[in-house]
């Protein structure tokens, strides 16, 4: 990983890391997948959210939490008074696995680079872990969601805050409520900054 992301470092712009994250083939998802979905928003937020993985239709329209799990995300996002388009949101995988599979570990490190260096250029003061996989990748592997959800973490002056993933919630119901809680937190927060 480190070979990787010293040749992103030079990259100082979110639209030219873009542009390179296009022709990456560092693992073998970029074959299986019909592009790449990098993520979408604004660059200069304060308040990031980070996923696990494209699905089918984020793969077909190349954004971010678009399917029925993106749906749901932007009705809690409005309902918690958040415009999608002043937040920054991608996935930790940037390719969508076939048959919508969990990422491998050797995907998961192969993509973890571009995750980083999105990190770097947004600077963002709040991080929310939308999900297991999320979770895991930025707060380290032992991490359960499930454990962590509405707890605040602190890595690098960066608060990063776990929830349940939009599509736990179309699964289980009852994950509703307490997302919710941890979304109206994330807001105060989020508002209290500026």
């Amino acid at each position: 990983m480190g070979n990787e992301l010293e040749s992103l470092n030079s990259i100082s712009s979110m639209e030219n890391l873009k542009k390179k994250a296009f022709d990456c083939e560092w693992c073998s998802l970029r074959k299986g997948c019909l592009g790449v979905v990098f993520g979408e928003g604004d660059a200069n937020t304060d308040l990031m959210f980070v996923g696990e993985a494209p699905g089918r239709s984020e793969d077909e329209q190349r954004r971010p939490f678009v399917g029925a799990a993106g749906q749901l995300l932007d009705k809690i996002l409005t309902a918690a008074d958040i415009d999608r388009e002043e937040i920054y949101i991608t996935n930790t995988v940037k390719c969508r696995p076939q048959e919508n599979r969990f990422p491998q570990p050797e995907e998961q490190k192969a993509c973890f680079p571009w995750l980083v260096r999105q990190v770097q250029l947004i600077e963002p003061k709040i991080i929310v872990c939308l999900g297991s996989l999320a979770t895991k990748t930025i707060l380290g592997p032992e991490s359960k969601v499930t454990k962590m959800r509405g707890e605040v973490f602190r890595r690098k002056g960066i608060n990063i805050i776990p929830t349940f993933h939009p599509a736990a919630l179309l699964r289980d119901s009852r994950k509703k409520y307490p997302v919710w809680e941890d979304i109206q937190m994330i807001r105060d927060k989020y508002r209290a900054l500026t």
